[in-house]
């Protein structure tokens, strides 16, 4: 193909450990029409290296550039040079089954007009063993996920993971991508602007791998506890007001009791324990109603499980 159907956007820093493993599973895709935008800011050419070693392989256009310094203007540069309609982001930690590709195929040839689809990922420790599988707590089927299911349930918690959804490269465009003052949670600020413009579609089958390790951003961003919190306040503040007024006062409360218990979550993985006690007392607040919904549209278990579980194996 002269145009290619998918940009996989990769941003990396110093991410040779895994980055391998990650473009390969783009290879075994075993599919034309797939470019790989690699946006290298790494501290040593390592990465750089790697992926010009697979450029034999695939349609590689690779950059470097250490003076963006974020994830989030890596990410907006390589959707800004892409070329496919769509667009999908592949972190260089993260991989993808081999049947993804065939599986979107199907689902865009179906539903063109979409703005976004999604699917479930498995969660993998640092060695690659599956851990967990992370569903996302939408309706199955083949008709749109209603927007105000979808923004009440997102509000409450990010329950996507990054190797998951597919967008459509224009959409991405003209919301503004990632933003960048959100250094945590500018992916789940994101999912937000995408579905406020069209239709999403979940799909329950579980195509990629999303790996939870010691480097990641969550446990190194998380050091700053006041910023992290204010990280997750930041994203809710903005779209509650677009929830209906009578599902508003619930879908908030659950809110801020996700914001708690990560915050008691992200201290505890570094050793502070301060407002795990904060995080309790919000949580028995709840009704018994409000606490199953809790945890049935925050993915915790899903989430968590997996990270104390590698943490216990010594995996992590």
């Amino acid at each position: 193909m002269d145009t290619p159907w998918l940009s996989v956007i990769m941003p990396c820093r110093n991410g040779e450990q895994w980055l391998a493993t990650a473009l390969q599973s783009v290879v075994d895709q075993q599919m034309a029409g797939i470019e790989v935008i690699f946006v290298d800011g790494s501290d040593t050419a390592r990465s750089y290296e790697i992926a010009r070693g697979f450029s034999d392989r695939l349609l590689m256009r690779i950059h470097r550039r250490p003076d963006l310094s974020s994830l989030m203007a890596k990410t907006n540069f390589a959707v800004s040079e892409a070329r496919g309609k769509w667009i999908a982001m592949l972190h260089v930690d993260d991989l993808w089954l081999p049947t993804r590709c065939a599986e979107l195929i199907k689902w865009i040839t179906d539903k063109p007009d979409a703005v976004m689809h999604i699917h479930p990922s498995y969660v993998i420790d640092q060695s690659g063993r599956r851990l967990w599988v992370w569903r996302c707590p939408l309706p199955n089927g083949r008709s749109a996920v209603p927007r105000d299911l979808l923004f009440g349930r997102l509000l409450v918690q990010n329950f996507i993971a990054i190797p998951g959804p597919t967008i459509r490269r224009d959409i991405y465009l003209s919301v503004g991508g990632l933003d960048n003052e959100l250094w945590f949670t500018s992916d789940w600020d994101l999912y937000f602007k995408i579905s406020a413009l069209g239709e999403v579609y979940y799909h329950p089958v579980p195509l990629a791998c999303y790996r939870v390790h010691r480097g990641a951003l969550t446990i190194s961003g998380s050091k700053n506890i006041t910023d992290f919190r204010k990280q997750y306040q930041i994203v809710v503040d903005r779209y509650a007001a677009k929830l209906e007024s009578q599902s508003r006062k619930e879908f908030l409360s659950l809110a801020q009791v996700s914001i708690n218990i990560n915050t008691a979550l992200a201290g505890g993985m570094n050793g502070n324990f301060f407002y795990a006690f904060r995080a309790l007392l919000s949580m028995i607040s709840l009704s018994p109603r409000s606490i199953y919904r809790y945890f049935a549209y925050s993915r915790i278990i899903d989430r968590a499980f997996p990270r104390v579980w590698a943490l216990f194996i010594g995996k992590f």
